[in-house]
């Protein structure tokens, strides 16, 4: 399908989230209008005032619908009828992680199925293109030697430990394994209504993700998992809690939300594709170094961080989890920020609020 150009109108799903809100803005910056769907209508009010004081009148291309329990059959029957497209953001609410696995999977299957299912019976006359956001939590799988992976690679493994330990599944093997199993059933449902969609899938997979904060969150403690994993590592619970050696990697939401409108703007290139979009590596510690360097500056409220173990030689950092993301930049031409400007900004941003 040809893809959406500013103008159009686009449904973003749990539009008051870390990562939507920020798909939000960009797409109206850009020209777009947008429909938002939000758990209550409080949250939809919040979003439009913020946006508004980014920028005066922004907030007038929102519109948003609310939509309480996602998992509901014909939960988004409505919020599709008329747009030309949809993000796909929305997830269940996490149970306890001491929860069965199905009680975690399930949900994120079901919500899967709630959107595609609505897009089909009520917006397949006029949507293009379903953007869905998924994780890096469906890719990979923890080797002891370093790993590179690819949109080829699935996270099974932890669909095993959830299937054979129950209850006692490791908590991110539950969390892994819902959002591989929530990815499955979005390529099974394309695969299932081939010929009868007229519209086309794009997933993304990104990793940690960083970054200033524009959506309602009363304190560091109401942040999403990444955005509070870093936090506690810099300022929280602070570097003497956290293995810093620890490997993975990240992208800023900033980037995240460009490379969503990017995806609803390229025409049949990007029509079914997976896509892993990281802006590189990183230890806990190269954070922690650099956030000592920044936050004379950038964070004076903190001046006098924890320093952790210093990085003293950057050749013997130990990167284990790696991401070939040529195909996201071939097919998007996508640029990724620096560690520097993404906390530098971030930093700016917990100043500004008093954290």
């Amino acid at each position: 399908m040809p893809g959406v150009q500013p103008g159009s109108k686009i449904l973003v799903t749990g539009c008051n989230g870390f990562i939507a809100a920020w798909i939000v803005r960009t797409l109206l910056e850009k020209g777009y209008t947008v429909r938002g769907t939000v758990r209550s209508e409080d949250k939809g009010i919040k979003l439009k005032e913020i946006l508004n004081g980014l920028r005066a009148g922004l907030g007038q291309g929102l519109e948003f619908v609310v939509v309480s329990d996602i998992v509901k059959e014909g939960a988004f029957d409505e919020a599709v009828k008329g747009v030309d497209a949809v993000v796909h953001t929305a997830s269940p609410v996490m149970l306890s992680v001491e929860a069965h696995p199905q009680e975690i999977i399930q949900p994120a299957v079901r919500g899967t199925l709630s959107i595609l299912n609505s897009t089909f019976k009520q917006g397949n006359d006029n949507v293009r293109r379903l953007v869905f956001i998924s994780s890096t939590a469906a890719v990979l799988e923890i080797h002891t030697e370093p790993t590179t992976f690819s949109e080829k690679d699935w996270n099974d493994e932890s669909v095993r430990e959830a299937e054979e330990l129950g209850k006692k599944a490791p908590p991110m093997s539950k969390y892994r394994a819902s959002k591989s199993l929530a990815e499955r059933t979005a390529w099974k449902f394309i695969d299932d209504n081939r010929g009868k969609l007229n519209w086309d899938l794009v997933v993304f997979n990104p990793p940690f993700v960083f970054g200033p904060v524009i959506h309602d969150v009363s304190s560091p403690s109401a942040l999403n998992a990444s955005a509070s994993m870093l936090y506690d590592t810099i300022i929280g619970r602070g570097p003497h809690a956290m293995d810093l050696t620890v490997s993975n990697c990240w992208i800023d939401v900033r980037d995240l939300a460009e490379a969503h409108v990017l995806a609803l703007e390229k025409d049949q290139e990007v029509a079914n594709e997976r896509m892993l979009v990281t802006a590189g590596p990183y230890v806990w510690q190269e954070w922690v170094d650099l956030a000592n360097t920044l936050a004379p500056t950038h964070f004076p409220s903190h001046s006098n961080l924890a320093k952790g173990n210093p990085i003293v030689d950057r050749s013997k950092i130990a990167y284990r989890i790696l991401y070939d993301t040529s195909k996201a930049h071939r097919l998007l031409g996508i640029k990724y920020r620096s560690k520097e400007e993404c906390l530098k900004d971030t930093l700016a941003d917990y100043e500004a609020r008093g954290w």
